[in-house]
Formats: C-alpha cells, structure tokens, sequence
C-alpha cells in the first residue's frame, strides 16, 4: 500500500512514497461520495446495480497494478458483467508520471480511457521504471494512436490537469484517502489492494439484502 503525501504540482516533481498500514474501517455517506466532481466518473458496470464500488488509484502504485492485473478480471465477470456491481475509477495520483497517464487517458476519450488504463497498467514495468519514463510513457501512448505532439498537447490542458488535482484533493479532505487503492464498497471504506475473497465477505450480505 502506498500513502501520497503531497498534491501533485509540476510533472518533473519526483515521486514521495511511504508505506503504511491499513486503516480502521470507515462508513463514508454514499450520497456525498457520488456527487459529481469537475471530471466526469469513469463508470464500468450497469448504472443501477445494486452495488457500487469506487476505487481511489494510481497507475504508478504497484499494488493498484496488482488489483488490476490479477483481481480485477476475476471480479469484474463475477460481479461487474453479471449486473451486481458498478465499479467507478477515480484518478488519486501518488506522483507526477501518474498524473500524467490518467491525463492522456482522459485526453483518449470516452471510449478508450479504459483500454488506456489497462494499457498504462498492463506496461507499468516498461514505463514507470525507465531511464527516461517520459519518453517511454510517449512510445506507450503510440500503441493508442497518439504521437509525441498529442501527448505533450495534452499534457499541457490545465482544464484536465486541475480536475484531477480536484478529484484527489476532494477524496483526501472529505473521504480521508490518502493511499491507494482505496475502495468504498457502498460506502464502506476499505484500504489495500483487496483479493477476491475479502470482497466475497464484503458483497455477498449487501446483494443477499437488495430484493
């Protein structure tokens, strides 16, 4: 689990990481959670399942790579496919390089923010950790259409850039987020990257509850 331990500010700001331990479990109003913010929710899943999901994540944080990687295709075709669950992804970038890729998968559009999110975690070892990560993330971004040009036009849309800082900074001061992933499960605060199991525990009592 990785604590973000300051707003992102410029993109060549280095990265402050720390480790930390999962917090007491917290109820947050579900109401005030899904208000809407100054970026539009990226929202998978049937808008009125019974259950929602929200994770707070960051493309650079290892154990975010992991839920993604080997969690959530397990959960997404028991719970997201199946109706049970919508799952909404909210931008908590831990340093700049992240910043960075949630504002080129916006800048993607609608349809391929998620194939260049899973793209950006999927590769995370050949961007993240290069000599030269910038011009790595730029020859990523190759693979969905996008040349050197589009990516530094993108990078340079403050409209984009300051409703992700929105997006972050909201969760840490109305919702106490500040590692990642952090889910909230109806509500339900739950820190760490969860296996399938734990959510089992967790979804199952809500969706035997739901008529």
């Amino acid at each position: 689990m990785l604590r973000r331990h300051f707003m992102v500010g410029s993109l060549a700001t280095g990265l402050v990481l720390a480790g930390g331990s999962a917090l007491a479990q917290e109820v947050v109003d579900q109401a005030e959670l899904l208000k809407p913010g100054p970026l539009p929710d990226k929202m998978i899943g049937r808008p009125d399942a019974p259950v929602t999901v929200i994770e707070y994540a960051s493309l650079t944080c290892h154990h975010c790579q992991n839920f993604h990687k080997t969690t959530w295709p397990s959960f997404k075709a028991k719970y997201v496919d199946t109706g049970k669950v919508r799952f909404i992804i909210r931008e908590f970038p831990l340093d700049p390089l992240a910043t960075a890729g949630f504002m080129l998968a916006r800048c993607a559009g609608d349809d391929k923010w998620y194939p260049v999110v899973d793209m950006l975690y999927q590769t995370g070892e050949a961007w993240n950790h290069a000599d030269k990560p910038y011009d790595a993330l730029v020859q990523v971004m190759r693979q969905a259409g996008m040349g050197r040009e589009t990516v530094e036009a993108c990078l340079r849309d403050e409209k984009t850039y300051n409703g992700i800082r929105e997006i972050a900074d909201r969760a840490t001061q109305s919702f106490k987020v500040d590692s990642t992933p952090t889910f909230f499960i109806n509500g339900r605060k739950e820190v760490g990257a969860l296996p399938l199991d734990r959510f089992d525990k967790i979804l199952e009592p809500l969706l035997a509850a739901k008529p």
